[in-house]
């Protein structure tokens, strides 16, 4: 155990002498690492200081020369003001001398003035004693011979100016009114009395001829219409002034040849369907009419627009004119810079009396506003219409528009042909003398006038009557009526009985 113990210190002294000797290098070797980093830190330090120095040598430097410049820049504008400051004085001391001069000028001018005074006070004066004339005399005097002057001037002048204006006003209207019509090209289709009806073949005018002619007495009685069968070939002619009737006559003529049964009872139902067919026909006409045209119309002003293109004045067709008339309104209202829907809407219904002036009494002016009244026109509309033949007193410009229109469309050449009118005024009359008799149902003017058909009303004249009657139709066309040759009055008093077989 001992020997143990005294192994282990021996062991422990070993070790200990050995880490004393191995100890002793190390100790110098950090000596020296630590005398190379003292070396390496003195040197890095003597780098750093000189690159400091360096630095703070070169700021130095940049500051002294900012310096420099900045010196010199003050003593650039230090001059400036220097030199402004001469020219301020400079231009102190002109100023003062202006001011003394115009100081100078002020006086003499008021000295001037006050001696200006004084002589137009003497002048004055003097005038005065001269002329024998006070100041206010003078002023009175001078007064009137400029206003004398300014008149006659100011007179020559606006007659010079009323002269101008008259010979513009001239050429702008000629040139409105050219313009309007040739912008407005519509073609007229002259009216005539008769209408041609083709048949199909030759053995159809017997047919309407019937037994002892017995149809085409029914087609006359009922339709006021002169049939005429001739040797033309396949061919019958209407004839009849009033155009509506002739229409109708027509409608129900070519609907009977169609058919081919042709006696009393179908003609006189055919009859009725052509003049129910005609009034459509006359709505769709007032229809197509006012659409063509833009214009939304009232049904009813529309069915009596549509009734004119089966009415003529002085041979121009009435619908026609109407239409011609809108378009007119129409472009001298664009010309003129009014409202061009108004004088469209004025000039088409301008002469809507027309259509009824046989029922109602008045001027067809003042019957056609009535009517565009009626049917809710606007009050410039209706002015318009009633004053286009100066019934009324025009009001606007409108009013006049309607008026220049209406003249431009019948005033042209071959529009109006004034020997047709007179010839339908006259057979119009003759219908309307024959149906003023009591006893008279109807009454109608065949052969241009040479013959009156009259239809009596077989309850109130007998067949002595109706003869008397014929005497006393005859002496009044005589004594009312200017015609040419004769009139043949043919007297009808015919009974009809009808009864169906069940």
């Amino acid at each position: 155990m001992i020997d143990y113990i005294g192994f282990g210190i021996g062991l422990a002294a070993a070790i200990a002498l050995g880490f004393l000797i191995g100890s002793i290098p190390r100790k110098r070797k950090a000596e020296r690492l630590l005398a190379s980093a003292q070396e390496e830190a003195e040197k890095l330090k003597k780098e750093k200081l000189l690159e400091a120095r360096q630095q703070i040598q070169e700021l130095r430097e940049e500051l002294e020369e900012r310096t420099k410049r900045r010196e010199e820049e003050i003593s650039r504008a230090e001059e400036r003001l220097l030199k402004r400051e001469d020219r301020l004085s400079e231009k102190s001391a002109h100023l003062e001398k202006i001011e003394d001069s115009l100081r100078e000028d002020e006086e003499e001018i008021q000295r001037l003035k006050e001696e200006g005074i004084r002589l137009l006070e003497e002048g004055k004066a003097q005038l005065e004693r001269i002329a024998g004339w006070s100041r206010n005399e003078a002023r009175d005097h001078l007064l009137k011979v400029v206003e004398t002057e300014s008149q006659r001037f100011f007179s020559r002048k606006i007659e010079e100016i009323e002269r101008r204006a008259k010979e513009e006003a001239e050429q702008r209207a000629a040139h409105v009114i050219a313009t309007a019509v040739q912008r407005y090209a519509a073609e007229y289709v002259e009216e005539n009395t008769v209408s041609s009806v083709p048949l199909p073949s030759e053995e159809f005018k017997g047919r309407i001829i019937g037994r002892e002619g017995r149809n085409i007495k029914t087609f006359e009685a009922l339709t006021g219409v002169e049939l005429l069968v001739d040797d033309t070939p396949e061919m019958v002619v209407l004839s009849c002034f009033h155009p509506i009737r002739r229409e109708v006559a027509r409608i129900a003529l070519t609907r009977l040849i169609e058919d081919g049964r042709i006696h009393p009872a179908q003609i006189e139902e055919k009859v009725q369907r052509a003049k129910a067919r005609l009034a459509e026909r006359i709505k769709e006409e007032g229809r197509k009419a006012a659409f063509d045209l833009g214009i939304e119309l009232h049904p009813e002003l529309a069915t009596l627009l549509g009734r004119l293109k089966y009415r003529t004045s002085y041979g121009q067709n009435q619908l026609v004119h109407s239409m011609e008339v809108s378009g007119i309104a129409k472009i001298l209202a664009d010309e003129l810079g009014i409202d061009a829907s108004k004088a469209k809407r004025a000039g088409l219904l301008h002469d809507i009396g027309k259509a009824v002036d046989h029922e109602v009494d008045g001027p067809h002016a003042l019957i056609s506003a009535d009517l565009a009244r009626r049917y809710g026109e606007s009050r410039e509309v209706v002015q318009a219409i009633a004053a286009h033949h100066e019934d009324v007193e025009p009001t606007s410009i409108l009013d006049i528009i309607i008026q220049a229109a209406d003249t431009l469309s019948a005033a042209r050449p071959g529009a109006r042909q004034e020997t047709y009118e007179r010839y339908v005024q006259r057979l119009h009359d003759l219908e309307e003398l024959c149906r003023s008799f009591p006893a008279v149902q109807e009454a109608y003017a065949l052969q241009a006038g040479r013959e009156i058909r009259i239809m009596v009303h077989p309850d109130r004249a007998s067949d002595e009557l109706a003869a008397k009657l014929a005497y006393d139709i005859a002496r009044a066309i005589e004594g009312e009526l200017s015609y040419p040759g004769e009139i043949k009055v043919n007297v009808i008093r015919q009974t009809q009985f009808t009864e169906s077989a069940k």
